[in-house]
C-alpha cells in the first residue's frame, strides 16, 4: 500500500514538471509578452518553501506586442498636440531668427562666416570631442553584469540628440530614453534607462555649477544693463537652491520619482497610468541609489568627465570668436557665452534647435563684452550648423539601420510609456 503511495507521487511529481504554464506579464518599456514558467515538482507541492522561489525559469518567448487600444489613442493625441505646439515654437522662432539676423546685418554675417571657412571643420572637431567625453561618462554608468563599449554609446548618443534636433518637442520626451533604446540589443532597456538617468543626474550638476562659475564672472566683470543684471542674479539664485536640494535629494534617497507620482495618484489624477508606471519609477530610483551606494570610486571620474564637457565648449567658442571677430577673444569672454548657452539651451529645450533665441541671447550678449551684435549672432549660426551636422550623421546611422523617425519616435514612445 506505501509502495503505490509512493510510486504514484512519483508519477505526480514527474507530470508536474513536464507542465507549463502561460501567463501574461508585463516588462519595463515593453508590451505584455507570453512568458513561459517551468515550475520545479518541489515549488508546486512546497509553494511555502521560500528557498524554492528562486528556482523558477523563465523564458521569453517572442510574440507580437499587445497594447491597449485606449493607451495607443493617449499616445496618437498627445503626439499631436507635441507635434502643434513645436511647430509653433518653431515658427515664432524663425521669426525671431529673422528679426536678428537683419537687425545685426546680412552683409556682416556672411563676412563672419566667410572668415570662418575651413575653420568650421576645426569647430565640429572640438565638437566631437564633447561628443566623447559624455559618451565615456554614459558607459561609466552601467553596473556590472551590464556594459557597452563606448562606439556603441557614441553611435546612440548622436542618433538620439539627432531625434531631439529634429522632431518638434523630442527633446523633452523622446531624445534621451531613446539613446537606451538605441543600444537595447547590447543591454536591456531598465539598464540603459538608469545608465541615462544617472549620467544626467551628473550633468544637470556640471551645467548648474557652471552657470553658476559663469553667471557670477559676468556679474563681477562686466556692466550690465538691468535686464540682463536682473536675469543673472535670478539666475544665480536658482543655481543657490537646486544644487543642495539635488544633494540632499541624493543623500537622503528620497523618492523624487514615485514620491511626486504618489501624491498625484493619491489625488484621484491619472490613477490608472500612475498605477503602472509608480513600479518603474521605484526600480529606477532604487537603481540610482544603489549605483550612488556602491560605485562611489566612479563618482568624480563621471563628474570630471562632464566638466571637460563644458570646458570643450568654452574652447569651441574660443575657436570660433578667434576666427570670425576682428576682436581678439579671451577665455573669460568665452566661458561667460558658454554659460548663457547653456542656460539658453536649459530654459529653452522646448524650442527646435533654440532657432531665434540662441541668436537673440548671444547676440545682445556679445555686444556686452565687448564684441558686435553681429558677431553674436554669427557665432549662434555657427553653432547651429554644427547641430545640423551632427544631426545629419544621426540620422545617417539611423537610416543605416533601417529605421524610419516616425517608425523609431513611436517606438520610443512605446517604450518609455
Amino acid at each position: 500500500m506505501n509502495s503505490s503511495i509512493i510510486i504514484n507521487a512519483k508519477l505526480k511529481r514527474q507530470k508536474l514538471r513536464k507542465e507549463c504554464f502561460e501567463f501574461r506579464v508585463s516588462s519595463f518599456g515593453l508590451t505584455r509578452r507570453l512568458v513561459k514558467i517551468d515550475w520545479p515538482c518541489d515549488t508546486v507541492l512546497n509553494r511555502s518553501n521560500a528557498s524554492h522561489k528562486d528556482s523558477i525559469n523563465l523564458q521569453e518567448e517572442p510574440q507580437p506586442p499587445i497594447r491597449e487600444p485606449g493607451m495607443v489613442k493617449n499616445n496618437q493625441a498627445r503626439n499631436r498636440r507635441l507635434a502643434r505646439f513645436g511647430l509653433v515654437f518653431a515658427f515664432l522662432g524663425l521669426l525671431l531668427f529673422a528679426y536678428f539676423v537683419r537687425k545685426a546685418g546680412v552683409a556682416q554675417i556672411i563676412e563672419g562666416i566667410k572668415r570662418l571657412g575651413f575653420g568650421f571643420l576645426l569647430v565640429v572637431a572640438i565638437s566631437a570631442l564633447r561628443q566623447v567625453v559624455r559618451s565615456l561618462a554614459w558607459t561609466k554608468c552601467f553596473e556590472a553584469p551590464y556594459f557597452i563599449r563606448f562606439r556603441d554609446a557614441f553611435a546612440a548618443r548622436i542618433m538620439g540628440d539627432a531625434l531631439g534636433n529634429i522632431i518638434p518637442l523630442a527633446s523633452v520626451a523622446i531624445a534621451e530614453p531613446s539613446k537606451a533604446a538605441f543600444v537595447s540589443d547590447r543591454v536591456p532597456l531598465i539598464a540603459g534607462l538608469s545608465a541615462i538617468a544617472l549620467e544626467n543626474i551628473f550633468y544637470s550638476l556640471s551645467v548648474a555649477l557652471f552657470i553658476f562659475s559663469g553667471t557670477a564672472a559676468l556679474l563681477l566683470s562686466f556692466s550690465l544693463p538691468k535686464p540682463l543684471r536682473y536675469a543673472s542674479i535670478a539666475a544665480l539664485i536658482a543655481v543657490v537652491v537646486i544644487v543642495p536640494l539635488g544633494y540632499l535629494i541624493i543623500r537622503k534617497q528620497w523618492k523624487f520619482l514615485s514620491g511626486p507620482m504618489g501624491l498625484v495618484q493619491r489625488r484621484g489624477i491619472a490613477r490608472d497610468w500612475m498605477g503602472k508606471t509608480i513600479p518603474r519609477a521605484q526600480s529606477l530610483e532604487d537603481r540610482i541609489y544603489g549605483f550612488y551606494s556602491r560605485n562611489r570610486s566612479r563618482l568624480l571620474v563621471i563628474f570630471l568627465l562632464e566638466v571637460c564637457f563644458h570646458f570643450t565648449g568654452v574652447l569651441e567658442i574660443y575657436t570660433t570668436l578667434w576666427f570670425i571677430s576682428p576682436i581678439a577673444p579671451t577665455f573669460l569672454t568665452a566661458f561667460i557665452l558658454e554659460s548663457v548657452n547653456r542656460i539658453i539651451n536649459v530654459v529653452f529645450k522646448f524650442v527646435p534647435m533654440r532657432t531665434g533665441v540662441d541668436e537673440a541671447g548671444t547676440g545682445m550678449l556679445a555686444k556686452v563684452l565687448g564684441f558686435t551684435t553681429a558677431i553674436g549672432v554669427t557665432l549662434a549660426i555657427v553653432r547651429k550648423a554644427r547641430d545640423i551636422f551632427w544631426s545629419a550623421v544621426g540620422v545617417t546611422l539611423i537610416v543605416r539601420r533601417g529605421l524610419s523617425l516616425k517608425k523609431l519616435s513611436r517606438q520610443t514612445q512605446a517604450n518609455i510609456t
